[in-house]
């Protein structure tokens, strides 16, 4: 019962093939392309693998870029399967105004969060991040609920912004100092600075409102750059955004 889960972000499409559609599930392959290299996935990545039993997908990107996705799928007998926020599922009760308007990929990775948290006992809250072209930083509380979040801009779009609206500041990337004595490094860390900020402004909301210190889980394909300057205890978990959709699946053939 071989199931493949896809991510479709701004930049990147991701994908994995596990072994079963629940957590812990074996990962059988996984691969990664920029959204302009979609078309040759059947061709290519997809070409030679033992066509999987179920799909789900998380898509950010748009109706055709999904569509185009869809075409891909052809290569196999499956029913494409698109995450939807909705006010509950996997373990989640979305807090959202709107629930349907939370990002697809925040509520997967909510649902992956707590999936986690129950995999360690279920009785501690968790701030969940995403370090990709935007930032998120959202608040799980212990019972599941999701309670709110930020979004603020990657490093790249701050050093886009900036170059736009600036003169003189189309530099090459620098590194995080803790006081930077040059343009690129200044630029480097105060992106990232900004970043960390609102993670531990957030980490500090949380932890006053659940009265514990609560996991602080963080992905993305630019995590890695932020990882090391953030000042609370942090797990980094690449493969959060599946780990939600092995949730879901796994919740959806329980029912």
């Amino acid at each position: 019962m071989s199931f493949l889960a896809i991510d479709i972000g701004n930049t990147r499409l991701k994908w994995a093939v596990y072994a079963s559609p629940q957590p812990g599930a074996v990962l059988l392959a996984h691969g990664a392309v920029f959204l302009e290299n979609i078309d040759q996935l059947a061709e290519a990545e997809w070409k030679d693998l033992t066509p999987p039993h179920s799909m789900l997908g998380c898509n950010v990107a748009g109706d055709a870029v999904r569509r185009r996705v869809e075409e891909q799928l052809e290569l196999w007998d499956l029913e494409p399967r698109w995450v939807v926020s909705s006010a509950h599922a996997g373990g989640v009760t979305n807090g959202y105004d709107y629930p349907g308007r939370l990002g697809a990929d925040r509520f997967v990775a909510l649902i992956g969060a707590r999936s986690h948290v129950l995999q360690r006992g279920g009785d501690r809250a968790a701030l969940v991040v995403m370090v990709g072209t935007a930032v998120t930083v959202d608040a799980l509380d212990a019972g599941g609920h999701f309670l709110g979040g930020l979004i603020l801009p990657g490093h790249g779009i701050m050093l886009r912004a900036l170059e736009g609206g600036t003169a003189g500041l189309r530099v090459p990337t620098g590194e995080v100092r803790e006081f930077p004595t040059n343009t690129s490094d200044a630029l480097t860390s105060g992106g990232t600075y900004a970043i960390t900020g609102a993670i531990e402004r957030m980490h500090r909301h949380l932890a006053k409102r659940a009265g514990h210190q609560p996991y602080t889980f963080m992905t993305g394909g630019a995590g890695w750059k932020v990882a090391p300057t953030l000042e609370i205890a942090h797990e980094l978990l690449e493969s959060l955004i599946f780990d939600g959709m092995l949730a879901l699946q796994s919740h959806r053939l329980a029912l």
